[in-house]
């Protein structure tokens, strides 16, 4: 009986960091792949490194291409994408 009342602590920390570390972190990488997966043309993005521009085109699954400025545009891994600052209605293709 002894050795279960040591257990149970371990037990309660085990539960309480799933629940304040674990889950929310997995929420966030779902949120994200949802945000990734939704990427259309002419949505402004911020890349992780603080780039902002807007979606002229979505390449494939594994990247996009975003004009950060008049005439100048860059091809982007989709994951790299942090934020999307505006969405814009379906574009026709």
């Amino acid at each position: 009986m002894e050795a279960f009342s040591q257990v149970v602590p371990l037990i309660l920390i085990l539960v309480i960091m799933y629940f304040f570390l674990i889950r929310p972190q997995q929420k966030k990488v779902k949120d994200h792949a949802a945000m990734i997966a939704a990427l259309r043309r002419g949505d402004e993005v911020v890349t992780q490194g603080g780039l902002i521009g807007k979606i002229t085109k979505v390449k494939d699954d594994t990247e996009v291409e975003v004009e950060i400025a008049k005439d100048v545009k860059i091809r982007v891994l989709r994951p790299t994408i942090a934020q999307v600052r505006s969405k814009t209605e379906p574009a026709n293709d």
